[in-house]
């Protein structure tokens, strides 16, 4: 199984989407600080994720919440964050 997840930090309260195959080893890699993108914002928690079959998928939709706003603002209301 491939996954896209988001993740919000509990130090700025931003967020971040990425994808993995290994869900449980990617978390830890970005609360141990061992990923560039989100080692400033130190602890994460993960309050999202999705189960796709094929890397594709996963990458379709990552790209899909990344680039399009509208689709990653819509998923925060859905999970009860305002912005």
């Amino acid at each position: 199984m491939h996954y896209v997840y988001l993740l919000r930090s509990d130090k700025t309260s931003g967020f971040y989407v990425g994808s993995t195959n290994d869900l449980q080893k990617r978390f830890y890699r970005h609360n141990e600080g061992q990923n560039t993108s989100t080692k400033y914002s130190v602890p994460w928690r993960l309050v999202y994720y999705e189960a796709f079959p094929t890397k594709a998928t996963a990458l379709e939709r990552e790209r899909k919440l990344k680039r399009y706003g509208k689709g990653l603002v819509e998923l925060k209301k859905r999970l009860g964050f305002r912005k």
